[in-house]
């Protein structure tokens, strides 16, 4: 996941960068093997390695993907403990070298380390951001290009919640083309594809055994990234911590924003129907157990 963003930054020649990992000589290799693809590719950044955080000084961005990766038959939650760990000492190492930076978390469980980061850099809100919503909405857009036999270019998806099984794809606000998804397709299909978005990485872990996926969210955290420094002000689906937005405090959760030079800009609060908004409670309920238990461990 990491190694992809750093072909996917470069590629887009969007600054030099730094890839760290605590394995010695992993991050060296995959550097220079990633800068040597310069000359051929057509990009001229420099790509390097270490096993310190000193050399990412300064950094405009820090994009979190360490942790352990899912298995079979494991859900994203499974991972809490163990990534709570990993995401805690990245986060505290990355902001002491540079405290200006916007931190984008990938970890799983997303929300919860999201949260985590939030705490442990004590920077603002603003600049402690989740990817899953891109990640999420790209699966629900694929599927629903697939169903239809159109171009994904024409799908636009609006997917709220947290990253998990408790997802929210918002069908009455999913088009194609800006034709509402609701007139293009039955019930029961709908009902299908939403699943099969909610369960998007499992599906990709069933079949990998080994690891999970890591194209499409590398591909998903390169454009939110983008907009930061690009200062484009896109607007989409990411993790931001909520104090009031949707009725929800204190937590992460998946929903539409625009992000620039600042980070998250504005938080956009869209007027859901009730089942919707039971729904967006039902996931940030999910998130909210798995902080109970961070804090739990916390003060244990």
């Amino acid at each position: 996941m990491g190694a992809n963003c750093a072909v996917n930054l470069a590629h887009k020649e969007l600054g030099d960068v730094v890839l760290v990992d605590v394995v010695e000589g992993v991050p060296q290799g995959k550097g220079l093997d990633c800068l040597q693809s310069g000359p051929i590719e057509g990009y001229d950044v420099m790509v390097t390695g270490a096993n310190d955080y000193e050399p990412t000084a300064n950094s405009d961005i820090v994009v979190i993907t360490a942790g352990f990766p899912r298995k079979p038959g494991m859900s994203r939650d499974d991972l809490l403990m163990a990534n709570y760990e990993v995401v805690k000492t990245a986060t505290q190492k990355a902001a002491a070298v540079s405290p200006n930076a916007v931190i984008i978390l990938v970890t799983n469980p997303l929300d919860a380390m999201c949260w985590t980061a939030l705490q442990v850099s004590k920077f603002p809100k603003n600049r402690v951001i989740g990817m899953a919503g891109v990640l999420d909405s790209a699966r629900f857009r694929t599927f629903i290009a697939q169903e239809l036999k159109v171009s994904v270019e024409n799908v636009t998806a609006v997917v709220l919640g947290g990253h998990g099984d408790t997802m929210v794809p918002v069908t009455r606000l999913s088009s194609v083309a800006g034709i509402p998804l609701t007139e293009l397709l039955d019930e029961a299909t709908l009902a299908r594809l939403v699943d099969r978005t909610r369960n998007g990485g499992a599906e990709i872990v069933k079949y990998l055994k080994t690891g999970s996926a890591y194209y499409a969210p590398s591909a998903a955290a390169v454009e939110m990234v983008e907009s930061i420094l690009k200062d484009k002000k896109k607007v989409l689906p990411c993790a931001a911590y909520l104090e009031g937005e949707y009725g929800i405090n204190g937590l992460y959760v998946g929903v539409p924003v625009k992000l620039g030079s600042e980070g998250i800009e504005k938080i956009y609060e869209i007027q859901l129907t009730p089942e919707e908004k039971a729904q967006l409670d039902k996931s940030a309920a999910a998130v909210d157990e798995l902080i109970t238990v961070i804090k739990s461990k916390m003060t244990a």
